[in-house]
């Protein structure tokens, strides 16, 4: 087969302990899926579960031990973090019963979901689509998967972001308003899923911005710390 330009390279996520990789298909969000992260956005209660994508190109993924780099993004003055578990798909499905999830779960990693909050804002304002706001260049760094043998209850970990060694989030994952096999459920009620499909699971609150030359360090309990600088 040939193509009439050559094609980009597989996006790829390292794997701790090995010296294989984790080839991504699709990023899936899960919106507002901590409660208090729902009220400092202007929202209360359990609403059903929503959920934005990332093209697989958003990643920044940053090896283990290293510290990435991630541009400030542009049209934004107003450019935020949210630290956030990501769940990697190893076996996909469609109607997977919450139960049934952890059958489909290859692993965890620490991830953030990095929005231009203004152009976000100005599109909910105007009731339209805000791809503009969340599915960027550079908008989804990534440490290393750990696979779940070795991730210890990660579902239920300490989940915190400092930037430049101040303390912006910290909380647990058992906070999720939607657990991770709810969230798989639903997710899969919607779309099928396929190995490689990485869920970026909701962010607590805390919620800030960062400029260039800011330093942020994500961490889950258990997981590959995520280091990486704004460019």
């Amino acid at each position: 087969m040939s193509f009439v330009f050559t094609p980009p390279a597989m996006v790829s996520v390292p794997v701790v302990g090995s010296e294989n990789r984790f080839p991504v298909h699709r990023i899936y969000c899960v919106g507002r899926n901590y409660e208090e992260h729902a009220k400092e956005m202007g929202f209360t209660g359990r609403e059903p579960p929503f959920f934005f994508m990332k093209p697989a190109d958003a990643l920044v993924v940053v090896e283990a031990d290293s510290t990435g780099t991630m541009p400030y993004p542009s049209l934004t003055k107003n450019f935020h973090h949210e630290i956030e578990l990501v769940v990697a798909i190893g076996t996909g499905g469609k109607n997977i019963k919450a139960a049934d999830a952890h059958k489909h779960i290859y692993g965890y990693a620490v991830g953030l979901d990095m929005t231009r909050r203004d152009l976000q804002g100005e599109m909910k304002k105007q009731g339209r689509p805000w791809c503009i706001g969340k599915a960027f260049d550079h908008s989804a760094p990534i440490g290393p998967i750990t696979p779940v043998a070795q991730a210890g209850d990660a579902q239920n970990a300490e989940i915190s972001l400092q930037v430049n060694g101040q303390e912006r989030q910290r909380s647990h994952v058992s906070k999720l308003i939607w657990n991770i096999g709810e969230t798989i459920e639903h997710l899969s009620a919607a779309w099928e899923l396929q190995p490689g499909d990485l869920i970026y699971s909701g962010t607590p609150e805390g919620v800030a911005a960062v400029v260039s030359g800011d330093t942020l360090v994500g961490k889950v309990a258990g997981l590959s710390t995520l280091t990486i600088q704004v460019a």
